[in-house]
């Protein structure tokens, strides 16, 4: 299962991260593939993030547009204003708090390694 899975990264992988990858087929999965896996699931997660907090607010600001003065619509579309601009201060917030401890402690809490 693990050799499927990683064939299937390698397969679907950008040729920047190839050489973080076993290419022969042959070596058994090493425990720091996690590393690269759960990096570009993270990267990924994180793009979907980003995406759906600009959808929010290009959908909102259609909704306020062509709200035409209903006050129900006006409130929709202030809602969903608000929810996109709550979840783009999460992502900064977040960012910022690992950030903090990283300048404070040292620690790389922004990079996924094990071992050394």
């Amino acid at each position: 299962m693990v050799k499927l899975l990683h064939r299937c990264v390698v397969r679907f992988s950008s040729s920047v991260y190839a050489a973080e990858w076993s290419t022969t087929g042959d070596e058994p999965a090493q425990l720091t593939d996690l590393e690269v896996i759960f990096t570009r699931i993270l990267n990924v997660v994180t793009g979907f993030a980003v995406l759906a907090v600009f959808v929010m607010l290009v959908i909102g600001g259609f909704k306020y547009i062509t709200s035409g003065g209903d006050p129900k619509a006006t409130e929709s579309a202030q809602k969903t204003l608000t929810y996109a601009i709550f979840g783009l201060a999460a992502l900064v917030g977040i960012w910022l708090i690992l950030r903090f401890i990283e300048v404070f402690t040292g620690v790389h809490v922004t990079q996924f390694k094990i071992g050394g």
